[in-house]
């Protein structure tokens, strides 16, 4: 994540750079947060592009940045704009519930049929201890890996066609309701 400034305004953002260092897009958070040591709504603007997939040689890649993984609506329009897999770099503390942002990674992406990657920051800053625990969850909901709370680098392979066979499989894209939600 880097904090990007446009037209005077601020933004939470991640960079999506390809294997030859080039800028393939740029994702701000659309849902800022204000809650306990994270004051973002203080300095940072919400997005002013909404949520995007990038078409790359790998596949199409979404990118919800750190607290709009909270709203199952973020998940949801990444993978409705057909992303194969969605990237979440995020900043959580050993304060917070990982148990229960693992489910929450497992949960959305089984009932989207989408692998999601998080990323999280490690080490201390001031008061802040971050937690680490970057981990892989498969489109069926399985936690594939997962980090400790050191620098370290995760693995994953991820069959993109694999991922469509799964979306087929399972229709909750396909069925859902429209017209009974608010």
């Amino acid at each position: 994540m880097y904090h990007l400034s446009e037209k005077g305004k601020f933004y939470d953002a991640s960079i999506l750079i390809d294997q030859d260092g080039e800028i393939l897009g740029v994702q701000k958070m659309v849902h800022v947060a204000q809650a306990e040591k994270f004051y973002e709504q203080d300095y940072y603007t919400p997005s002013d592009t909404g949520f995007q997939v990038f078409d790359t040689g790998l596949g199409k890649i979404g990118i919800v940045v750190c607290f709009d993984r909270h709203y199952p609506e973020s998940i949801r329009t990444v993978t409705l704009m057909d992303a194969d897999i969605i990237l979440i770099p995020t900043v959580n503390t050993k304060r917070e519930p990982m148990k229960m942002f693992e489910m929450e990674l497992c949960v959305q992406a089984f009932q989207n049929s989408v692998p999601i990657a998080m990323c999280n920051r490690v080490g201390r800053e001031g008061e802040m201890d971050f937690a680490g625990k970057s981990m892989v969850v498969s489109a069926n909901g399985e936690t594939m890996i997962k980090a400790d709370d050191t620098e370290q680098i995760i693995y994953a392979e991820i069959d993109t066609r694999e991922v469509k066979k799964i979306r087929k499989s399972k229709p909750y894209i396909s069925l859902r309701r429209t017209d009974c939600y608010l």
